[in-house]
């Protein structure tokens, strides 16, 4: 049955026989074996290196196992955990998958025409990037242009014309992302680091440069070696001083768990993934200090203008995440507030922003200025 299951001549329930007419024969092998009310899986059988544990009140089937072009649905678990304790589904251990999260992960696993209709995005993604693609907000950046290039060589400052090409400028970063937000979900994380860096300084003015693939010094993971760390994406302010930027994929349930501790909606391991990683940037860069700045200064040089330094002081983070939805609905009204409070508790030291949060701003800045 696919590729899922894996037995051994010892796992079958009665041996052929010397003599035996395999016509007649049937092949039965023992899957597993019933332990309180879970029927435990050896992960041998499965080829998995985790034993599986579900409870007997799921009824066993093949979907269960294997979903579309023989993929492994445990397999695919399994990959993803990095330990090598058991993977239970269902029932009261505390450790278990829910019943109604595992049937939700049956129901959204891909099937062969979700697959075929990724493969196509893929290669659409790819293409768009040099054929037509976003027309909407590629005209009206062109018009954008156009007009500042006309108001630029005006001798007669419009203050109201001013003021429009400011809408237009938030207009067309909105628009470019509601579109790649609707279209462009199988992104991998360096295209959404390309799409955003291109107008981080339209985003946040206080900016006067982005500086990719930075490398930093880390002292104190092995020392007395240093060891380097990468900065994706760095911002220089007017007054040369350096923040750290992380952009993140724009995931659904990336935000708060599902599940409540005590009533109270908690991080996910991806936004603390992410808060600590920024943590450890910002604490890096501080430690590195004088030496930090001589060294970001001068390999920057070219790129800033002339006689700017880079200053490591009190540098910030912003972490740009996720979505404002859980389990395809927005969040509610307490989520909301466990979420503000999350991002209130790092307030000194970083911004977390969702996307939606992003869009938010851009629309309320685009209603300002009309006003």
């Amino acid at each position: 049955m696919s590729n899922t299951f894996h037995f051994l001549l010892a796992d079958l329930i009665t041996s052929p026989t010397p003599k035996q007419n395999f016509d007649l024969y049937t092949y039965e092998f023992s899957l597993g074996t019933l332990y309180g009310t879970y029927i435990i899986i050896p992960g041998r059988k499965i080829n998995i290196k985790q034993d599986l544990w579900i409870d007997q009140s799921i009824n066993l089937k093949r979907s269960i196992f294997t979903a579309e072009r023989n993929v492994s649905i445990f397999g695919r678990l399994s990959g993803l955990l990095d330990h090598n304790g058991p993977i239970v589904i269902g029932g009261i251990n505390t450790n278990a998958i829910p019943q109604d999260v595992f049937e939700e992960l049956l129901e959204k696993f891909p099937n062969t025409y979700e697959l075929n209709r990724y493969a196509e995005a893929r290669v659409h993604t790819i293409l768009s990037q040099y054929l037509d693609g976003m027309k909407d907000a590629q005209g009206r950046y062109e018009t954008y242009l156009n007009k500042k290039s006309a108001l630029t060589h005006t001798t007669k400052i419009d203050l109201d014309e001013i003021k429009k090409l400011e809408i237009e400028k938030y207009i067309l970063i909105r628009d470019l992302i509601s579109d790649a937000l609707s279209t462009k979900q199988d992104w991998p994380e360096g295209d959404w680091q390309k799409l955003m860096s291109s107008f981080l300084l339209l985003l946040f003015p206080k900016y006067i440069k982005v500086l990719e693939n930075v490398t930093i010094y880390d002292y104190y993971s092995n020392p007395p070696n240093k060891t380097d760390r990468y900065l994706d994406i760095a911002l220089v302010d007017s007054n040369g001083n350096l923040d750290v930027i992380e952009i993140k994929k724009p995931f659904e349930n990336k935000i708060l768990r599902k599940s409540l501790y005590r009533s109270n909606s908690i991080p996910t391991s991806e936004l603390s993934g992410s808060i600590m990683q920024a943590e450890k940037y910002l604490f890096h860069l501080s430690k590195w200090g004088v030496k930090g700045e001589e060294i970001l200064t001068k390999k920057y040089a070219p790129e800033l203008p002339s006689g700017m330094k880079i200053k490591i002081s009190n540098p910030k983070a912003i972490i740009i995440v996720g979505r404002d939805q859980i389990k395809g609905s927005n969040m509610t009204g307490s989520q909301l507030l466990d979420f503000e409070i999350i991002k209130r508790k790092y307030a000194n030291m970083m911004d977390i922003i969702t996307y939606d949060d992003l869009l938010r701003r851009l629309n309320n800045t685009i209603a300002a200025l009309g006003m």
